[in-house]
Order: C-alpha cells, then sequence, then structure tokens
C-alpha cells in the first residue's frame, strides 16, 4: 500500500487486527502519494477507518451485499450477522449452489435476516483487495415464474378445452354433415321418383286435356247439332200454320191481281191501284214471314252481343201465331213502350222463346180457355216471363232434364226443349226457371243486360 503510494498512485489495504484476546478489528487502510515540484513523490498520507462505523451508516436495502478478503471470511456487509466474530463464516461462504443458466443459486441457511434461496453474484475488486458479492432473493422471481406458469398452464388449458370443444364441435359438424348428407341423398332420390310419377301424371294429364277437348268439342258441336234440331221441330210444327199463313195472302194476290186486270180493261184505274197497293201489302207480309223463318233456321255462329229483347219477343210471336191461330189460343203480349238491350245471341234467344210458347200451346191443348201472357220486366234485373193458364207443371223439379217429357207416347217432340231452352240461357250467363202458378205455368227467363262499355 505505501510502496504505490510512494510511486504516485492509490493504495489501499483490508486486514482484521485482534482487540485484546478474542475479538477483532476490521480496519481499511487508504494512503495517497504527497506530490513535490516536477510530480515526483515525497510521501505519502495514510488513512484508517474502522468498518462497524461504516455497516451502521449504511443506507438499508433488500438485497445482502458483502466482501469478502481472499474468499475466505467476509469483511464488511449490509448484514451484521455476516462479519460477527462469533460466527463461523467458512460455512456461510460454503453454502450448497445449484447452477442454472449459468448462475448461481444458494440454498442459505443463515438466520431469518437472509433469504432460504438467493441468487449469488460476485465481482472481483482488485483495485481495493475485496470481492463484492451480493445475494438476491429469488422467492419473487419464484413466486412470478409460479404466477406465469399458472397463467401458462391456465392459458394452455383454455386452449386445450377450447381446441376440444372445436374438435368436438367439427366432429359433430362432420357427424352431421354425413347425416344431412345421407338425407339429402334420400332425398334426392325421393324427389326423383317424385319427379318421374309427377311427368307421368302431367303426360296422363295432358292426355287428359286433349280428350276432353275433343270431347267438349264433340258436345259443342252435339249442342249446337241438337239445338238445330230443336229448331227444325219447331218448324215442322209450325209448318201447317205458316203454309197457311203464306197460302192466303198468295190467294188474296192472285185473286187482287185477276180484279186489277179486269179494273184496268174497264178504265177503273182508281181500283186497280187499290188492288196493287194491297198485293204490295201482302208481298211485304210475306216477305217478314219469310225472313223470320230464314233467320230462325239458319245456325247462329256469332257470339253474343246487343240485342233488342222486345224485337226478339216480337219475332219468336210472329213465328208461332198461325199454329196459336190455328189452335185458337189468344196471345197477350205488348212489346216495351223503348227498346230494352240484353246480352244474348239474337237467334238462339228467338228459339227459347218460341218453345216456351210452342210448350205453353201444348199444355193448354186438353181444355177450353187457352190463353198465354208474355210480360217483359226491366227493372234491378232483366227477365221475361212466360205464363199460360193450362193445368200446371208435373214434376217442377225435373222439367229442364233431357229427354223427360209429361206428353203422351206418339206425341210430337222428344222432350229436348226446355233441356235446349236451358243450355242456351245458361251461355248467355242468364237463367230459367219454371213453376206452378194460381192459373197455369210460369216460366221465367232471366238475361244480363248490355252494357255499352262492352
Amino acid at each position: 500500500m505505501l510502496h504505490r503510494a510512494l510511486t504516485g498512485a492509490l493504495g489501499s489495504e483490508a486486514e482484521f487486527q485482534a482487540v485484546g484476546d478474542d475479538s477483532l478489528r476490521r480496519v481499511f487502510s487508504f494512503a495517497a502519494p504527497v506530490l513535490g515540484e516536477g510530480e515526483q513523490g515525497q510521501g505519502a498520507v495514510i488513512a484508517r477507518t474502522n468498518l462497524l462505523d461504516f455497516e451502521e451508516n449504511w443506507p438499508s436495502t433488500a438485497s445482502a451485499l458483502f466482501f469478502t478478503l481472499n474468499d475466505t471470511r467476509v469483511f464488511v456487509s449490509n448484514r451484521l450477522d455476516l462479519v460477527s466474530a462469533a460466527r463461523p463464516s467458512e460455512g456461510f461462504l460454503n453454502s450448497s449452489a445449484s447452477h442454472w443458466t449459468g448462475h448461481e443459486v444458494w440454498a442459505i441457511e443463515a438466520g431469518p435476516y437472509l433469504p432460504d434461496s438467493a441468487l449469488h453474484l460476485t465481482r472481483d475488486l482488485s483495485t481495493v483487495g475485496l470481492n463484492g458479492e451480493i445475494l438476491l432473493d429469488t422467492a419473487p422471481a419464484e413466486r412470478s415464474a409460479a404466477l406465469l406458469a399458472a397463467i401458462a398452464a391456465a392459458i394452455c388449458l383454455g386452449i386445450g378445452g377450447l381446441l376440444l370443444a372445436v374438435g368436438e364441435r367439427r366432429r359433430a359438424l362432420n357427424e352431421r354433415l354425413r347425416i344431412e348428407a345421407a338425407a339429402n341423398a334420400r332425398l334426392e332420390a325421393r324427389v326423383a321418383e317424385r319427379t318421374q310419377a309427377l311427368s307421368e301424371a302431367n303426360l296422363d294429364l295432358l292426355r287428359e286435356n286433349r280428350e276432353r277437348r275433343e270431347a267438349e268439342a264433340a258436345l259443342k258441336k252435339a249442342q249446337d247439332d241438337l239445338v238445330q234440331a230443336g229448331k227444325l221441330s219447331a218448324l215442322g210444327q209450325m209448318s201447317a200454320g205458316i203454309s197457311h199463313e203464306l197460302n192466303q195472302p198468295l190467294m188474296a194476290i192472285r185473286s187482287f191481281s185477276e180484279n186489277a186486270t179486269l179494273f184496268l180493261e174497264r178504265g177503273q184505274e182508281e181500283q186497280a191501284g187499290q188492288n196493287l197497293t194491297r198485293i204490295s201489302e201482302l208481298s211485304h207480309r210475306m216477305a217478314r214471314i219469310i225472313k223470320n223463318l230464314r233467320a230462325f233456321a239458319r245456325n247462329e255462329a256469332e257470339p253474343t252481343g246487343k240485342v233488342d229483347l222486345g224485337q226478339v219477343v216480337s219475332t219468336a210471336v210472329e213465328l208461332t201465331e198461325p199454329r196459336l191461330k190455328a189452335d185458337r189460343v189468344t196471345l197477350d203480349w205488348t212489346p216495351p213502350a223503348t227498346p230494352v238491350f240484353a246480352k244474348a245471341g239474337e237467334v238462339r234467344l228467338s228459339q227459347v222463346f218460341v218453345n216456351l210458347i210452342n210448350n205453353a200451346a201444348d199444355a193448354m191443348m186438353e181444355q177450353d180457355d187457352r190463353h198465354i201472357r208474355i210480360v217483359v220486366n226491366a227493372g234491378k234485373t232483366l227477365s221475361v216471363t212466360v205464363q199460360d193458364s193450362g193445368p200446371g207443371i208435373e214434376d217442377p223439379d225435373r222439367i229442364f232434364e233431357p229427354f223427360f217429357s209429361t206428353k203422351q207416347v206418339g206425341d210430337e217432340g222428344m222432350g229436348l226443349g226446355l233441356s235446349i231452352s236451358y243450355g242456351l240461357v245458361q251461355s248467355f250467363g242468364g237463367d230459367i226457371r219454371g213453376r206452378n202458378c194460381e192459373n197455369g205455368a210460369m216460366f221465367t227467363v232471366e238475361l244480363p243486360y248490355w252494357k255499352d262499355a262492352e
């Protein structure tokens, strides 16, 4: 130490000095050079300190800090029990140590003020001739490590549980997908079977629809043929009266023409002109009768349209008038003062009223009082009533059935007149009903009004 100071360097020395017979004093000495002119050493200043005073004023720290002399004795420390003379320092410095990642961890049994397990760190301080050593308690690190390990374990368990749940869910999903795939396969098979069945049913429906259209066409033709047959049947029944109606004017025309010739030969031109006027009127009457017959006999194919209901009934009355006169049947008919337009077919509707008038006349043939009354009711509902003074309807519920007739076997007619009339009125969107009244039977034909917007 003194030698270093004399050579211009700082010197130090740590030593144990005996005090009495059984105690030692720790003394740390410093030697500093005294320099003269030319930086030449002229002497040295030596300072000695008792480390006990230093240790008593050492700031307290959580870790045990000490310096050892020659790695065998604790020279100075912030824990006084480490430098006690009565304590064998060799045992403390030789504590069992374990190495972990290049560091020493001491297992210490040195009283309550030192940790049971500590990290031992050391550094050589050759300048002062001591080794600086420190003991860091590993308990906080161990607690932190245990906490981190617990957290890591919890995270791992959570992740593992999540992976297990995901795996289980995936397994369940795969099972569900397998079941759904099997169900879809069964469903597709059933759909294919059902599609085939529907295709076959569709073909059957198409075939049935074609057959139905063919049947409807055949039925429509049969109905048209029946309607035409009904017309011809009515014309057959009216033929005698119509022949008489045409014969009468013809005979009158012949007589008037012969008389006109005589009047002209005699120079009576005025009387000859009157005869010619009567011949013209009779010709117009015959033309009207023939026109009605031709219209009634033709096969009407036009759709429903706007018809004057009063004119249609008047045409039916003119067609049946010869027969009614021949059978002494009185007819009460007054056309409406203004036209009443219905939605129907003119020829087909006139056939309906011809059938109703002829049926009424047939029903009264066995009695002396024979009267028919026709009325047009243009109220909220448009209707025409045909009422007779006959014996009434024997079975009102069956009068519109085909081939149903109350006439005796051998009489004219096949029981199709009312059935044909029912079908015709229905085709116009109307209705026809028959019922018994106080004096005879009454038939009501309801028809839709013609709307100008149509």
